[in-house]
């Protein structure tokens, strides 16, 4: 069904058309940046449009001129009970209390449908998130860039685009033949044998079983033989074994990809991506200056192979060939894109990484030379999680093994609460996340605060069962002005849905619930003043039912939030 906003944006839309017909606004103006929100202030009304200001410059004309004539237009709705031109032609909007409860009973009866969006229009967006190094079990370092990443793809594909979710595995580099003789060592351990872990190889004991797995199906074949005999085929299993292990870490979450794509497979795809940039003129042998500050891992003193990135908007041209002849690191991402842009994908998201925000410019500007400017690359990033427990800083070191891994986690606090804490700052502020803050049942934890308003609803439905109402069908006329204004922040969720989708940041979706909650706690909290505010009324049956209809309706927008968190609602709590 039509939402409130969706209908008054049509209507404002109509004004428009109306005042170019009447030729008080200029034809082809483009109506597009015209929206219809909640004004900032309640006080102002219930919307609120910025067409005048955003017309007013195209059409040569005075913003109030141009709001007086909607205002004019927008008056003679029955639905409308005034409109107001504010400070230079912002106009806002008061509208019948029945708008409102209509609005309710729109979301009651589209359930989980409500917030939905088709904006996406079906687009084909890839989502590639996580990518770690096949070399562990998952930590929590690659935690908050999981969590972000999946809920991105849960958030567009709820605003009707069509997503890929994408894991890239780094299995052609140096660290995958370190892990393959890490497991070397630990299938040797698995015969029998007393081993020592060399410094810079992988010392974990999730290598064990692998040498374990190892043992058992080879025997003591590559016990004994050069590392050229078994280097290749342990660094397959390694790698099968690690990449198991991290589904399953990520299934803790609630994620899965649809693709797990491997470098190693890329094989001649770099070539036919250089190729493509040099069809375009945009490759050439030169010399890049040396780097300010840190030394560049591509910057060599010499003649190199290079892809013109500044015609791109980034600082430098950037190298594609090593000195020995092998490709760089960014050519490999370069094949990559490139393999993503020849999928069909209209629309690329990378989760980086905050230490990776150097490599953006480059990989934006790839992305722009290889889809001629059709194909936009968005790339997050993702700043670090600080860990804390009993008010100490917990230390993590992967290399040394001793690192605090997502299984953990989660095995101590939940799934949902480990996702839900992950979308409560945005992405690229740093996190920190405290074992015991997490699960205190508190207003200042927003994950209980959120559930526990779920959870009150659901307690009112038992309550009243209990009592033996018996309840009449609720005429949600009987709801007042403050009873709805909560409906009114409840039917701000579609809008909230696109903001956050178009500006692709699902932290958004964490900060309306925790209002949204706050509210509905607020005129919870006014019946402990007033038993006449309770919305249990055994006097008074039918405001009963108007009022439980009005909390399954705020329970039904925090339960389509927290489903586009991947959060489970609760439904009780203890």
């Amino acid at each position: 069904m039509t939402t409130v906003y969706q209908t008054y944006a049509t209507h404002v839309a109509d004004a428009l058309a109306a005042l170019v017909a009447r030729g008080d606004l200029p034809a082809g103006l483009n109506h597009a940046p015209v929206t219809v929100e909640a004004p900032r202030d309640a006080d102002h009304g219930d919307l609120a449009t910025n067409a005048a200001m955003v017309l007013a410059k195209p059409a040569g004309m005075k913003p109030r001129d141009i709001a007086v004539g909607i205002a004019q237009y927008l008056a003679d709705l029955p639905d409308v009970t005034s409109t107001e031109v504010a400070g230079p032609g912002f106009l806002n909007i008061r509208l019948k209390l029945g708008v409102w409860a209509g609005e309710l009973a729109t979301i009651l009866s589209d359930g989980p449908a409500y917030g939905r969006s088709a904006m996406g229009a079906g687009q084909r967006v890839n989502v590639e998130y996580v990518s770690a190094n096949p070399t562990g079990p998952m930590h929590m370092g690659h935690c908050r860039g999981a969590v972000v990443g999946d809920a991105l793809a849960n958030l567009l594909a709820y605003a009707g685009f069509t997503v890929t979710r994408e894991y890239y595995i780094n299995d052609a580099g140096g660290q995958v033949d370190t892990l393959a003789r890490s497991a070397h060592l630990r299938y040797l351990e698995a015969l029998g044998g007393v081993v020592t872990i060399p410094e810079g190889y992988y010392p974990g004991d999730y290598l064990v079983p692998v040498g374990q797995a190892l043992a058992a199906e080879f025997g003591d074949t590559y016990a004994l033989l050069p590392e050229s005999e078994w280097l290749t085929l342990f660094r397959t299993r390694s790698v099968a074994m690690m990449m198991d292990l991290i589904r399953a870490d990520l299934g803790l979450l609630g994620i899965s990809h649809d693709v797990f794509f491997s470098e190693a497979s890329l094989g001649d795809a770099v070539g036919a991506a250089l190729a493509d940039l040099d069809a375009k003129g945009l490759i050439y042998e030169g010399i890049l200056e040396a780097p300010k500050g840190e030394a560049a891992d591509d910057w060599e003193p010499r003649p190199q192979t290079l892809f013109r990135a500044m015609k791109f908007g980034d600082d430098s041209d950037r190298a594609l060939k090593k000195s020995d002849g092998s490709w760089t690191y960014f050519a490999g991402d370069v094949a990559y894109h490139y393999d993503k842009l020849r999928r069909g994908f209209t629309a690329l998201v990378d989760m980086f990484g905050a230490d990776h925000g150097g490599y953006v410019k480059r990989m934006t500007a790839a992305v722009a030379a290889l889809s001629g400017g059709t194909v936009a690359l968005d790339v997050k990033l993702v700043q670090m999680v600080r860990l804390f427990r009993a008010g100490e800083p917990v230390k993590m070191s992967k290399r040394s093994g001793s690192f605090v891994t997502l299984a953990d986690v989660v095995g101590e606090v939940g799934k949902d609460v480990v996702r839900f804490i992950m979308l409560t700052k945005k992405a690229d502020s740093q996190l920190d996340f405290d074992f015991a803050k997490v699960v205190e049942q508190s207003r200042d934890n927003p994950v209980f605060y959120v559930q526990y308003a779920h959870a009150r609803v659901n307690s009112l439905g038992r309550r009243a069962a209990a009592a033996g109402m018996e309840l009449p069908e609720p005429d949600l006329s009987r709801l007042d002005a403050e009873e709805l204004a909560l409906v009114k922040f409840a039917a701000q969720w579609p809008k909230t849905v696109e903001a956050a989708a178009a500006s692709r940041e699902p932290h958004r979706i964490a900060f309306y619930l925790n209002d949204l909650a706050a509210a509905f706690h607020s005129l919870w909290n006014r019946g402990n003043d007033d038993p006449a505010r309770r919305f249990l009324r055994e006097d008074d049956l039918p405001l009963t039912a108007a009022r439980l209809a009005l909390a399954r309706g705020i329970a039904q927008v925090i339960a389509n939030g927290l489903g586009v968190m991947g959060v489970e609602p609760v439904e009780e709590m203890l």
